[in-house]
């Protein structure tokens, strides 16, 4: 399988690596590609904001991803003189580092531990503009599309995976990361650094189940649609019903579920 090398679609060099195994059942295999997954420290205005575990690559995506789904303006971004390549310092206008700072390490598996109310994370997010509907036989064969451009999560099966796609169908950017928070960030950060956003005619695209999280990045994005192969959580669900944002899930060989906004879904 060949991947093209081209901007938004080129893998990460730095998604696996190598190791020594025992494979105890066939006893035929010495090696094997496992995930990376090292932390990266982001720091705002020089002050601490949070650590996130993350697979390194296209970091300053992720960074300015995060920062549109915290509401931090972000005037500038660069790596750090001190441990360059696991530090990001940010500048950003009007930072409030008392409602912003984290009460823990972001862990790969969650991207909102640390806040301390749900309240917290709906604050800020904008209001949906929907520019126009989506054929349903777009959306079912969106997931396999990224598929073919999982390098990442083809090698080592151990990574996630966001896609951003136009109401076509036709695939714009693919992010892979070991958080699926980290790799919608990616992805958003890739948008906006183009100046995509709001991305309102557009269709962001997740490997595994729709969790809040991913929901809320989604809405700070200004996108109407998400789609999974998994299926969203009740609180994701309840978040993008209130925005009338469109959630299908189980969308694999050849069939879906529309969970919210039906009337955003052209059928057949």
């Amino acid at each position: 399988m060949s991947y093209l090398l081209q901007d938004g679609l080129a893998p990460s060099p730095y998604l696996s690596k190598e190791v020594q195994v025992r494979d105890i059942s066939a006893r035929d295999r010495d090696f094997d590609k496992i995930a990376i997954e090292e932390p990266l420290e982001i720091r705002c205005n020089g002050l601490p904001l949070v650590i996130t575990m993350r697979t390194p690559g296209h970091d300053e995506e992720l960074v300015k991803g995060f920062c549109i789904s915290e509401g931090i303006q972000v005037i500038d971004l660069k790596f750090s003189d001190y441990l360059a390549s696991n530090i990001i310092e940010v500048s950003a206008m009007n930072f409030n580092s008392t409602s912003l700072q984290r009460y823990s390490f972001m862990s790969s598996a969650c991207g909102i531990c640390g806040k301390k109310t749900i309240e917290e994370i709906r604050q800020h997010l904008p209001a949906i503009v929907l520019s126009d509907k989506v054929s349903y036989e777009v959306i079912l064969r969106l997931p396999d599309t990224m598929r073919n451009y999982q390098a990442g999560f083809n090698s080592t099966g151990g990574l996630h995976g966001v896609s951003l796609f136009t109401l076509d169908g036709d695939l714009l950017c693919v992010r892979e990361d070991v958080g699926r928070h980290n790799a919608m960030d990616k992805v958003v950060g890739w948008a906006s650094m183009r100046d995509m956003l709001p991305l309102r005619s557009y269709i962001l695209c997740v490997s595994g189940r729709i969790s809040f999280e991913l929901v809320q990045k989604a809405i700070a994005a200004g996108c109407p649609f998400i789609v999974g192969v998994g299926s969203p959580s009740s609180l994701a669900l309840e978040l993008a019903s209130s925005y009338d944002v469109t959630v299908c899930g189980f969308v694999r060989d050849g069939k879906g579920v529309v969970y919210s906004g039906f009337d955003n879904i052209i059928l057949a």
